[in-house]
């Protein structure tokens, strides 16, 4: 379908109004079965179907279709805006059952070659996503507000995505604006990032789909809930997209504000009566929530011969819970591989799949639809994870993608700020330290964007999850670039979410408050010990009650009192509640600063070159 055509009739809406796709073969959306703003739809034409086959008399296609047609399922998860081959550790998947047995996979230009060949041969196919395609994306892509992405997942051919929490990184108005297309007036590279960096930005062919994502003023969809695939010789698979209802946790909260997140299973079930309504009996969930199967899982996990999920993986319950009459889910988030039956409410086995994440493998699901029922076969869904290895031609077309973005990046990505004498690393050591939140933390507290009316932030607190690369002695990637060089784009890499520094005034018995929360709530099963900068000591135990040691926070020595106010700093993630950490939202005259990662780039300017500082600032006690 041509960029140039697609259009949308509509905004995000409830009930008849809809969405549709003009494209050719694409028959007009059915008035909605429901005025609920869960029935939001977008239709979806197949670029396999005749354009005659849209104005074929009704049930002409399906009497001539034999009883079960085979139909194609392709699916992917948490791509992040990698279009390059990621490198290190996470450009390689473990392909065999030991951890030595991996390969090289991951790259758009070998993930579009490898969908092409798949699809070769089918005529009834579909792509699909369990969202996170964009957020926490390299440079490359997160310069230009992940709009090389889109472009990207145009062009090989994506059909439907849900939303992932990592889509509202930058506001659901930007997630909007990626799917209808246009241009931001960001000052042309202001903050290093520049939106339509070489002409217009015409957004997604796909369609994202946000069913649980609704404005709490009119409660309507922020985009649509579901969409129909017409194959158009009587074949019509309904998906349903969501992201987990705990993004709003997960985020920034101004990028969220005002909406609300539902509840995963009553979103879907509630969809189902509205798409057989319609005449749609197939259905497939495409949920960004997943599961977790026992370390060292190879890609081709599939939950047989007595393996299983992990008890504690979320999408159990979920996958527990959903209709029967869904008959297939695609998850993501947590970046496993996996391809399990899960038995849905009445005792049947149904397909979870989950394709890792950085475009390293896709899953291809063959199924029987059966013409008569207008339903999936159940028990025909056969799934595989397949690994998008190197050894394939590259797909011309992101090849050129990727040149292009590349050569008007190179100006912002390859200066140089400063000096490491070796590797800065991001793990964690037994107490919950580690050299580079060390580091940023450091940044963060030394950055004077964050001081308001003399008021000097007296100790800076990092999430662990916010740092995701490490810095890398031995990295020369550019002209002229030495050993220990670290440039704009490494940095970017280690702190890619553009959050603003926020500084506030917290009782010392918030700052207790603060700490325990790293262990205790959300974050017991998963403990999430914070960064801090130097001068900034304290004691935790897993023993007994976990928690800090009473008495042993201390500034430069000097205890804490809990009834005294201190002037804190770290970002708006953190700052709004994010990753269970509420004690900071709590916080007292809130001042805004500058972006984390022009914090972190001044630092190392003023600081090279830096060395590793000693792992002195948090003690765990037995």
């Amino acid at each position: 379908m041509s960029r140039k055509t697609r259009r949308f009739a509509g905004a995000a809406v409830a009930g008849a109004c809809g969405l549709a796709l003009a494209a050719p073969a694409l028959a007009a959306p059915a008035p909605a079965a429901s005025p609920s703003a869960a029935a939001t739809a977008a239709t979806v034409a197949s670029s396999a179907t005749p354009a005659k086959a849209a104005t074929a008399k009704p049930g002409a296609a399906k009497a001539a279709s034999p009883r079960n047609v085979d139909v194609q399922i392709l699916s992917f998860n948490d791509l992040h805006g990698n279009l390059e081959p990621p490198t290190g550790s996470s450009g390689r998947i473990q392909v065999g059952p030991t951890s030595t047995e991996t390969a090289d996979a991951g790259g758009v230009e070998y993930l579009a070659t490898h969908l092409k060949q798949a699809r070769a041969g089918h005529r009834n196919t579909v792509t699909v996503a369990a969202g996170d395609m964009v957020g926490a994306s390299p440079l490359l892509s997160a310069a230009f507000h992940d709009e090389p992405t889109v472009d990207s997942l145009n062009s090989l051919g994506l059909d439907i995505t849900a939303v992932g929490n990592h889509e509202f990184d930058e506001g659901y108005k930007e997630l909007q604006r990626l799917q209808k297309g246009g241009c931001i007036d960001d000052g042309d590279g202001a903050n290093n990032q520049n939106s339509c960096p070489d002409g217009a930005f015409e957004g997604a062919d796909f369609q994202y789909l946000a069913a649980n994502v609704v404005e709490k003023s009119t409660g309507k969809t922020i985009l649509p809930s579901y969409a129909i695939k017409n194959f158009g010789n009587g074949v019509r698979i309904g998906f349903i997209g969501m992201t987990l209802k705990d993004t709003a946790n997960i985020v920034t909260a101004s990028g969220v504000a005002g909406l609300e997140f539902k509840d995963e299973v009553q979103t879907a079930n509630k969809l189902v009566p509205v798409l057989k309504a319609k005449g749609v009996n197939a259905i497939v969930v495409l949920i960004h929530q997943g599961g977790t199967p026992p370390s060292g899982t190879p890609y081709y996990y599939t939950c047989q011969g007595g393996g299983q999920l992990d008890a504690t993986s979320p999408i159990i319950p979920i996958a527990q819970k959903l209709s029967p009459a869904i008959d297939m889910v695609v998850s993501g988030h947590t970046h496993q591989p996996y391809v399990c039956n899960i038995p849905d409410p009445s005792g049947r086995d149904r397909l979870v799949t989950s394709a890792s994440s950085f475009g390293r493998l896709y899953t291809e699901t063959n199924l029987k639809y059966d013409t008569q029922r207008n339903d999936i076969a159940r028990t025909s869904v056969q799934g595989s994870n397949m690994v998008v290895t190197r050894v394939v031609p590259k797909d011309a077309a992101q090849t050129e993608l990727i040149n292009r973005f590349k050569a008007l990046v190179t100006p912002i990505a390859s200066r140089v700020l400063g000096q490491i004498t070796t590797d800065i690393v991001r793990a964690q050591n037994a107490a919950g330290e580690s050299p580079l939140g060390d580091m940023i933390a450091d940044a963060q507290l030394a950055d004077d964007s964050t001081v308001k009316d003399g008021k000097v932030p007296v100790v800076a607190f990092m999430n662990p999850g916010g740092v995701r690369a490490d810095l890398v002695y031995n990295s020369q990637k550019y002209p002229g670039e030495n050993p220990g060089d670290v440039t704009f784009e490494e940095a970017f890499t280690v702190q890619p979410f553009n959050n603003y520094l926020v500084s506030m005034d917290l009782t010392g018995q918030e700052i207790y408050d603060v700490l325990n929360q790293q262990v205790t709530g959300a974050n017991a099963a998963s403990n999430k010990i914070l960064a801090v900068s130097d001068g900034f000591t304290y004691s935790w135990t897993k023993t007994g009650t976990p928690g800090v040691v009473d008495g042993s926070v201390a500034i430069d020595g000097v205890p804490v009192d809990k009834t005294a106010t201190y002037r804190i700093s770290t970002n708006n993630f953190l700052s709004d509640g994010g990753d269970g950490f509420a004690a900071f939202q709590g916080g007292d005259d809130k001042f805004f600063g500058g972006l984390d990662i022009d914090a972190f780039a001044d630092y190392l300017e003023a600081n090279s070159p830096y060395s590793p500082q000693p792992l002195d600032r948090i003690t765990l006690v037995p």
